[in-house]
C-alpha cells in the first residue's frame, strides 16, 4: 500500500470534518391526502393483524390443563 510520506496537518482534518456543502437539497413534498389516507390505512391493518393474530395464538400458547375430576368409565362403575 502507498504510505505517505509528510504527516497531514491537524487543521486539514479539522477543516475536512468540519465542512459543509453550498448545495441545499429540495424541499420535502408535502404528502396528498390520498397518500396520507393510503398510510393511514396499511398502517392500521398491519397493527390489526398483529394484534388479531396475538389473541388468536394465545390459547395455544397456554400449557394444557388436565381435567381435575377423574373420570370413570362405565365398566367401573357396574362392578
Amino acid at each position: 500500500m502507498f504510505h505517505r510520506r509528510e504527516p497531514v496537518p491537524f487543521a486539514f482534518v479539522a477543516e475536512a470534518d468540519r465542512f459543509r456543502s453550498n448545495v441545499t437539497p429540495p424541499p420535502r413534498e408535502r404528502l396528498s391526502t390520498t397518500q396520507l389516507a393510503a398510510r393511514t390505512l396499511v398502517g392500521l391493518t398491519v397493527v390489526a393483524g398483529l394484534v388479531g393474530s396475538l389473541l388468536f395464538g394465545m390459547p395455544a400458547l397456554q400449557p394444557h390443563k388436565a381435567p381435575e375430576k377423574a373420570q370413570q368409565s362405565e365398566a367401573s362403575q357396574e362392578r
